[in-house]
């Protein structure tokens, strides 16, 4: 279980602020033989928890906006709430490339509904580590 629950650490952290990467300890785990359904089910988990985060604070940080310290200019925000208005929640979908905890942190930041953010985070978070199960299975079946 020390495994799983560091998997989990690993693909939470990934997923805020903090530079971390889980891709390694996933594939780590699987060349170990743990089963790719599993490994697939604790990252999705701690990689949308940890984008939970990123958008609460993107939140918290929204209804600072008026504050003379934001630490976001006035024009940065406009061209924020620009791309988020023209590419919408979809971009959401890419919240697993790198970067992509900026577009989480932007949908709090905006107040998208919470709802739909966590269903396109589970589709993106669920889908990356389906992905590098596959590939990892396919790299472990050619040794």
């Amino acid at each position: 279980m020390i495994p799983l629950a560091g998997l989990f650490l690993a693909a939470f952290l990934a997923a805020t602020p903090v530079p971390f990467q889980s891709e390694i300890v996933f594939l780590g785990l699987q060349a170990a033989g743990w089963p790719a359904l599993i490994l697939v089910l604790v990252a999705s988990s701690g990689n949308v928890l940890g984008s939970c985060l990123t958008y609460a604070l993107g939140r918290g940080f929204g209804g600072l906006r008026e504050h003379p310290r934001f630490p976001v200019r006035p024009a940065q925000l406009a061209r924020a709430e620009g791309w988020f208005a023209r590419w919408g929640l979809c971009s959401l979908l890419l919240s697993w490339a790198p970067g992509g905890d900026l577009i989480v942190f932007v949908a709090g930041l905006l107040r998208a509904p919470l709802p739909l953010v966590l269903l396109l985070l589970i589709i993106a978070k669920t889908g990356r580590y389906l992905a590098l199960a596959w590939a990892g299975g396919t790299a472990l079946s050619l040794v």
